[in-house]
């Protein structure tokens, strides 16, 4: 039985509405179990127990489900970036906040990580994956914005901070998802984040 009205080509009921992060789910799955080399659509097809000719519905091919999982990705991202800011009034106390919740983002969501950086995708193509990565900066320009508005930035451009930062806290993310840095537990690796995103602030900020 079918419950939204819809029902596929091989007679499998979905949801219309929830399709799209079906796939985007089950296709995550697939990227964790055998890197995306081993995503197709007829494999997340499979795997989220619609049709093979289903995801056609929302993706034109491979590199449109990967740029969905890059934006969504994106948007999680600056999601998290927001709520951990959102503990403090204070502009280095948030930026530092904001280097925390990235890294804490990139190790506890690996496949997406990995796809919202590993993919050269033409925004003019993907347009919302785009936007959606250009707001994650504007999260962490924001920031820095503050700081320079504070006087606590005079070395450096805001946006120029920002691309320090972010380069820093990604720097760190890629070294623990690739074991470079050995940390006895997930939150001796967050608390060394912090601790090195306060030394880059002191270098940003006026001694």
């Amino acid at each position: 039985m079918c419950h939204a009205g819809v029902m596929d080509a091989d007679s499998k009921p979905y949801h219309h509405g929830n399709l799209r992060a079906t796939l985007i789910q089950a296709s995550l799955e697939l990227i964790r179990a055998q890197g995306p080399d081993g995503l197709t659509l007829r494999e997340a097809a499979r795997r989220a127990g619609v049709s093979h000719a289903a995801p056609y519905r929302h993706f034109r091919d491979k590199d449109e489900l990967l740029a969905a999982i890059a934006e969504d990705g994106f948007q999680r991202l600056t999601t998290s970036i927001q709520a951990a800011v959102a503990q403090s009034r204070e502009p280095r106390e948030r930026l530092s906040l904001a280097g925390v919740s990235y890294v804490e983002f990139g190790v506890d969501h690996r496949a997406e990580f990995h796809v919202m950086f590993s993919l050269a995708l033409d925004p003019a193509v993907h347009p919302a994956t785009g936007a959606a990565a250009e707001a994650a900066f504007q999260a962490l320009l924001n920031l820095t914005e503050d700081l320079n508005g504070a006087g606590l930035l005079p070395r450096t451009d805001p946006r120029t901070a920002a691309r320090i930062a972010w380069a820093h806290v990604h720097g760190l993310t890629e070294l623990a998802l690739r074991r470079q840095f050995e940390f006895p537990t997930r939150r001796a690796l967050l608390e060394f984040a912090a601790q090195s995103t306060r030394a880059l602030l002191e270098g940003l900020s006026p001694g």
